[in-house]
């Protein structure tokens, strides 16, 4: 009894759909297909943006950067803004922003990311420019490519990138630190590392660069490091790009480990890191020992700071493994290795040591000469008439008088 029924029910239900439809919709139906074109990539389009913006840096005009946004993305609007207002502050040079490619199709929100080289310096205080890539988004528009973020992902983010800016500058001394930072503070220790460094490295025309981030983990993106890389370190010089002949140093602090430091630490951090500035360490030749030990000759030269606590960790290492055969490897300085205050505090002891021999204009002379790549043990000879052996005899002795290095019972 079903079928018939059935049957009577679909021939029914065919009839009013045939006298609900017009007679011209007899053709099959065909779904509309929307107006708007899907989100594209347009490479010309984003390096016609990036020439705008860089131009705007240049003329360190607010307005002309923040334009370069959609008026409704408020965080990218402030993002330039705040490019505009560090490149007025800093004094931004030789600023060029150049579209590399994209990474990957646009997001569901039709934005799409791309690496960008960019080229800047600070007036004033680099003899070269830095350069490195930057993470960009773009999203096309009706009106053209706009720009739609800057930084992140897994390319370097510039300190003066990452977000609004404090700076000071003088003749002799740029700052340029994130907003909440305590500026005078990092001010008054940058100032005090100038003369520390100038007594001994007499050659050295003070321009020193000093980069403040909000926290660690934008120091590590500003350095293309891993995340945890720095997470020991108060501060570390380099150039923010590529390192090659002419390349500025600069030092780039990292706050969660600097601003619980005393006054007495952060004056021989920052007069560490002014003495790399200042003999162009990053391209050293010398052995990592030499090049952190010097600096830390530097720093503490004139401290009043106990043995207890410039050796304290060094002195601990003697008293339970025994005196070292031989000085720091390059190894042992990784930022994650468990003895690393022990090895700074070594490497110090051993220019400490050449210091005594023939005084810091000697040391000086062995660092500059070995940084050229001089071989070590013919300018030891020349410079401070030891040989390798003398060295390490008298840096074992320092070690062992140490307050604290003697076995205990």
């Amino acid at each position: 009894m079903a079928g018939p029924l059935l049957l009577v029910a679909l021939v029914a239900a065919l009839l009013v759909w045939r006298l609900a439809v017009p007679d011209d919709q007899d053709e099959p139906y065909v779904v509309p297909q929307p107006s708007a074109r899907p989100a594209a990539i347009d490479p010309a389009g984003a390096a016609r943006a990036l020439q705008r913006l860089a131009t705007a840096l240049g003329a360190r005009d607010r307005a002309a950067a923040t334009a370069l946004a959609a008026a409704d993305d408020t965080a990218t609007v402030d993002r330039l803004g705040d490019l505009a207002d560090v490149a007025a502050q800093a004094r931004l040079s030789d600023v060029a922003l150049r579209y590399i490619d994209a990474d990957g199709g646009p997001a569901a929100d039709g934005t799409w990311a791309a690496a960008v080289d960019v080229t800047w310096a600070y007036a004033g205080f680099d003899p070269e420019p830095s350069s490195t890539e930057v993470s960009f988004r773009f999203r096309s528009t009706a009106d053209g490519v706009v720009v739609a973020g800057v930084g992140g992902g897994d390319l370097r983010t510039p300190v003066w990138m990452s977000g609004p800016m404090q700076v000071s500058r003088t003749a002799d001394l740029l700052v340029v630190a994130a907003d909440g930072v305590d500026l005078a503070t990092y001010v008054r220790r940058a100032r005090a590392a100038v003369p520390t460094v100038s007594s001994v490295v007499r050659t050295w025309r003070p321009r020193l660069v000093l980069e403040v981030p909000a926290d660690v983990g934008a120091l590590e993106a500003a350095l293309g490091a891993e995340d945890g890389y720095y997470a020991q370190i108060a501060a570390v010089t380099g150039s923010g790009g590529t390192i090659e002949e002419g390349a500025p140093s600069h030092v780039f602090v990292n706050p969660d480990v600097f601003d619980e430091l005393g006054k007495d630490g952060q004056d021989v951090v920052l007069a560490h890191e002014a003495t790399h500035v200042a003999t162009d360490a990053p391209l050293s030749k010398a052995p990592t020992w030499l090049t952190e030990g010097f600096a830390d000759y530097v720093a503490l030269r004139r401290t009043t700071l106990p043995l207890t606590t410039t050796a304290g960790q060094v002195a601990r290492q003697v008293r339970d493994d025994g005196l070292p055969t031989e000085l720091p490897t390059s190894a042992e300085f990784d930022t994650g290795g468990p003895h690393l205050g022990a090895v700074y505090e070594a490497s110090w002891l051993a220019c400490v040591a050449l210091a005594g021999r023939r005084g810091p204009e000697a040391l000086l002379r062995l660092y500059e000469s070995v940084s050229d790549g001089k071989p070590f043990a013919a300018e030891l000879r020349r410079d401070l008439d030891w040989s390798e052996a003398d060295l390490l005899r008298g840096w074992r002795e320092r070690l062992r008088t140490l307050p604290g290095a003697a076995p205990q019972g």
